[in-house]
């Protein structure tokens, strides 16, 4: 059950007490306030909506970035650009176009080269602050926390959460690499749009078209839902299809497996192709001849 304190002050009720958890918000985010300020990653959905204007009500240094990836709805980037005019928009060294035909096929699920390319540029040796929340995926529950320090071995990635001792471990940290701070990590979907409601924020009208989320087009994480996204911006899909005639031209002339004929092919199989083994198993016959 939620209830509202003072002006838009989201609140819940738990047997120690009441949490407010804007408050708890504010805190993580004033905690470890680096001089040079926090490196504030945007995308300029709900989530990242609420950690840009929490940053500002903490009265914290920020410098926010868009990570452009070439395959963004066009309503979202005039989005950011009418209503975050301060936020920097990075443009990416190749187009998700060229990424393809580099990788010899497209990002899969298993396979998500495209967020180290194209989304996690930026930031590097600096404290980042994400919209990152565990209400999104069971397994961010397991593997995301409100304080993260970042390895070059996934596996060597430290979490922390609001305990004291876990907050001094994070502080002390001096692995290179992203120190990441999640302020809103224990935030439901209904915390964030009450968030956005009670501040009176503006947001992208694409979640008023009924999308949940506002990620590239075409992202092998959004399913079968990308049917109604090439539906929605149909010269997207029809410049995957031109992509992947290239690729598929590419591997048959390189000799390697192809089991496609046209892009039309391999963009059936990339949309429609059902059974995560078979698709581990596409994935490695896709990608164990990556060129670079």
């Amino acid at each position: 059950m939620y209830i509202y304190g003072g002006v838009g002050m989201l609140q819940e009720n738990t047997l120690f007490g009441v949490k407010d958890k804007v408050k708890i918000a504010i805190d993580r985010l004033q905690t470890f306030e680096p001089p040079e300020g926090y490196y504030l990653a945007f995308s300029g959905g709900k989530d990242s909506q609420c950690i840009y204007h929490l940053a500002k009500e903490a009265g914290v240094k920020f410098d926010a970035h868009y990570n452009l990836t070439t395959v963004d709805p066009p309503e979202l980037v005039y989005f950011i650009r009418d209503n975050y005019p301060d936020v920097i928009i990075d443009k990416p060294e190749m187009s998700m176009w060229k990424l393809i035909i580099k990788n010899n096929g497209p990002p899969t699920r298993m396979q998500r080269w495209c967020c180290r390319e194209l989304k996690e540029r930026g930031g590097e040796g600096r404290i980042c602050v994400t919209g990152v929340r565990w209400a999104e995926s069971t397994r961010r529950k397991a593997n995301r926390a409100a304080f993260e320090v970042l390895a070059s071995k996934k596996e060597d990635k430290q979490l922390f959460n609001d305990n004291d001792e876990d907050r001094r471990l994070f502080e002390n940290c001096m692995q290179k690499g992203k120190r990441i701070v999640n302020p809103i990590i224990d935030w439901t979907t209904d915390d964030v749009w009450e968030y956005i409601h009670t501040r009176g924020l503006k947001y992208c009208k694409l979640y008023d078209e009924g999308f949940a989320r506002l990620g590239c087009i075409g992202c092998p994480m959004a399913g079968k839902n990308r049917i109604n996204e090439f539906k929605r911006w149909p010269k997207y899909k029809a410049q995957y299809i031109r992509t992947f005639d290239k690729v598929v031209k590419k591997r048959k002339t390189k000799g390697m497996k192809c089991t496609w004929e046209t892009g039309e092919d391999l963009m059936n199989w990339w949309i429609y192709e059902k059974g995560k083994e078979h698709e581990i198993e596409g994935q490695a016959d896709l990608f164990e001849e990556v060129e670079s």
